[in-house]
């Protein structure tokens, strides 16, 4: 699995239909229509996710390795 950063996370979040709901410091944080999850991103630059929150994230939103 390669290493992303919470801006192309985000970027792909919202192409997959999570919406930007709010944002608190340095953590965007997105929903979705139907779903009870909340994801929040952590943007920090082009800084990667460490690979266990990114796995987790990737999870909630229904991403596979393939999409990144």
């Amino acid at each position: 699995m390669k290493q992303v950063s919470g801006k192309d996370l985000a970027k792909l979040l919202a192409v997959k239909g999570w919406e930007l709901k709010r944002i608190h410091g340095s953590h965007h944080v997105y929903t979705k229509t139907g779903r009870p999850e909340r994801i929040s991103v952590p943007i920090h630059g082009n800084k990667p996710l460490k690979m266990g929150l990114l796995k987790h994230l990737m999870k909630i939103a229904d991403i596979r390795d393939a999409e990144l």
